[in-house]
């Protein structure tokens, strides 16, 4: 059996459908890690999800922030937006099956030493603090979602505290999970700052640039970050390389090292 990781997808289903078969991935044997935004702002949002679906145990998924808005635009607490391709999916004679399990999506997955998260984590959490707040999530989605998503969206609180509660609570872990690139070393994120890393910034640092005691239990699995391109390391492997905005769609075998890309067919505008 091969794990393979893919980045972002975002509807791009053609690319998907392409690079597994250059990895020679067979549904019968090998699993399919995948960083999350499985849809949006490329065509092909509803094949996606119907082919990851039928796929079963054999593809483990988290959610993304695009999934997340996809959700929550069903539930009726956002309005698309007009870069969103969701329409198809919000059409589809099989919604209700597919958003329930888009629904039911872990938003942290540890396997075999790596842990799959969509964007990062703070340096304060730990490996097992990170499945715990994942979890939090998870159970808010599935007990009151309409709950959730309509007090999903904002930039605050900022800064990791234990004594976060309720809806505060909720949505740092999901902005750390799902939007976060940079943060600094006591645990302030910064979602404005987007298109890569800042030079000699004292303050804001990509946050796996941190320093952080996660580093030494596990390789973190990501994407959410186009502007960063490919980063594989030892404690790393950060897989959006832009397949949406005209870059490239690839996957990571996750047990040997090895890199396998498709060109895009450019979906959208190059991501400022």
């Amino acid at each position: 059996m091969s794990r393979f990781a893919i980045g972002d997808i975002q509807g791009c289903y053609d690319e998907l459908r392409a690079l597994l078969a250059r990895v020679r991935f067979r549904a019968d044997r090998d699993q399919l890690w995948l960083v999350g935004d499985l849809v949006n702002r490329g065509p092909q949002s509803l094949a996606v999800l119907r082919f990851v679906r039928a796929l079963g145990e054999n593809a483990v998924a988290v959610l993304g922030n695009h999934d997340l808005h996809l959700l929550a635009v069903a539930a009726g607490q956002r309005r698309e937006r007009r870069s969103d391709t969701l329409t198809e999916v919000l059409a589809a004679d099989d919604r209700v099956q597919l958003l329930d399990w888009l629904a039911e999506r872990p938003l942290a997955h540890l396997q075999a030493g790596d842990l799959m998260v969509h964007a990062g984590i703070v340096p304060q959490w730990s490996a097992a603090a990170t499945l715990e707040h994942a979890r939090e999530v998870e159970s808010a989605l599935r007990t009151d979602s309409a709950a959730l998503f309509a007090h999903m969206y904002g930039d605050q609180p900022d800064r990791w505290s234990e004594q976060l509660t309720g809806m505060d609570r909720l949505r740092f872990i999901i902005n750390v999970l799902t939007r976060m690139r940079l943060c600094s070393a006591d645990g302030r994120i910064n979602l404005a700052l987007k298109g890569k890393p800042p030079a000699h910034d004292p303050l804001w640092r990509p946050w796996f640039e941190t320093d952080r005691p996660l580093a030494r239990e596990v390789r973190i699995v990501c994407g959410h970050w186009s502007a960063l391109g490919l980063v594989l390391r030892a404690d790393l492997a950060a897989l959006d390389t832009g397949c949406v905005w005209g870059g490239a769609l690839t996957a990571l075998d996750l047990d040997t090292g090895h890199t396998v890309a498709v060109p895009s067919r450019g979906y959208q505008a190059l991501e400022a």
